[in-house]
């Protein structure tokens, strides 16, 4: 097969050259196009686009707040209290950048609650040295201030330190750690390959509105899942949860994003990413009632930075408020069922 795909390429390029009248040239790129796809797959070529085709209206609605033609915009959501899902390019992958640190934490305290260590054990933070870019397999740092385990989560949870977070990486044993408690924990389209030093210095390798890089990524809906759980008590203890759901609703990063437009009465526990052409935030709403809705927004592309926060808060808000809705809808249609069932 690598052969085959090899001279399949060099004709194409070789076909792709010859002089050609503008009618035979779009009729050839037609036809190098579906050969490129055909023994490559679309996947090497670029994202695949989105058509949003649901008889879920809600869905429908955030789909067209989630329109991506200026880059790619992944979703997922879920009513933790119905199970009622949302997504727009759920499955296909996004950045993790530092989002990916929720699930560090995690990893980290399930080794609190199995004994490995104690919130209180110290370690220290990992400080990059400066390096060239691609220089070498893993971005030189050096040990710095030793902190508590309970000091560094909330460092790398609620002002994001990347310090602190390649502190807890290495006391667990690297990304491979974080890999195997995910698998443990079922969880599918995720993979930390790199500590964060090496991500931020290596930052700008591809470009992730035309280029989907496996590596340091995740689906929306896997990290919907991951919030789903940890939200849930599905791994860790109950103090080992609060923890990590403490520090996300004391987040001082993105405040731009999920928080921005979110009414004043709704609890925001969240994670900021953020790296080169891509912005992101994943968190868990918690309306008056109680009612809990978790939701990952990845956002590529839009021009800028502040674009891409902006798309984030609105499609934040508008899953808040489809939600809402859908519930008023549920509590209306039963109430009416009820009305009917005494006459």
């Amino acid at each position: 097969m690598k052969f085959f795909r090899t001279g399949l390429f060099v004709s194409l390029v070789a076909l792709a050259m010859a002089p050609l009248s503008p009618a035979q040239a779009q009729t050839q790129a037609d036809g190098f196009e579906n050969q490129f796809d055909s023994a490559f797959g679309t996947e090497m070529r670029e994202p695949r686009d989105y058509t949003p085709s649901f008889d879920n209206q809600l869905e429908l609605r955030i789909a067209q707040l989630a329109e991506g033609s200026n880059g790619r915009i992944g979703v997922a959501a879920v009513d933790l209290a119905t199970g009622q899902t949302i997504s727009v390019l759920g499955d296909q992958r996004f950045p993790l950048a530092s989002t990916s640190k929720i699930a560090i934490a995690a990893t980290f305290l399930e080794g609190v609650d199995q004994g490995r260590w104690s919130l209180t054990s110290e370690f220290p933070l990992m400080v990059p040295v400066g390096s060239r870019p691609f220089s070498s397999h893993a971005a030189p740092v050096r040990r710095g201030e030793h902190l508590s385990a309970l000091r560094l989560i909330d460092l790398m949870l609620t002002r994001s330190s990347n310090t602190a977070t390649d502190a807890l990486l290495a006391a667990i044993g690297g990304p491979q750690a974080v890999n195997e408690w995910a698998r443990r924990s079922g969880l599918q389209n995720f993979s930390i390959d790199r500590d964060i030093a090496t991500l931020v210095r290596d930052d700008g390798e591809f470009d992730p509105v035309v280029h989907i890089d496996p590596r340091d990524s995740a689906s929306p809906a896997a990290m919907v899942q991951l919030l789903a759980g940890i939200y849930q008590g599905r791994w860790l203890s109950s103090r080992s949860r609060e923890v990590i759901i403490d520090a996300m609703e004391r987040c001082r990063t993105g405040t731009r994003r999920i928080p921005a437009l979110m009414p004043s009465n709704v609890t925001v526990a969240h994670k900021t990413g953020s790296l080169n052409n891509t912005s992101s935030d994943i968190g868990i709403l918690t309306a008056p009632d109680g009612r809990a809705i978790a939701v990952a927004i990845y956002v590529t592309g839009q021009g800028n930075r502040l674009n891409r926060e902006r798309r984030i808060a609105s499609i934040a808000r508008g899953v808040y408020d489809g939600y809402q809705q859908e519930a008023s809808r549920r509590y209306a249609n039963a109430s009416h069922s009820g009305t009917a069932a005494n006459r």
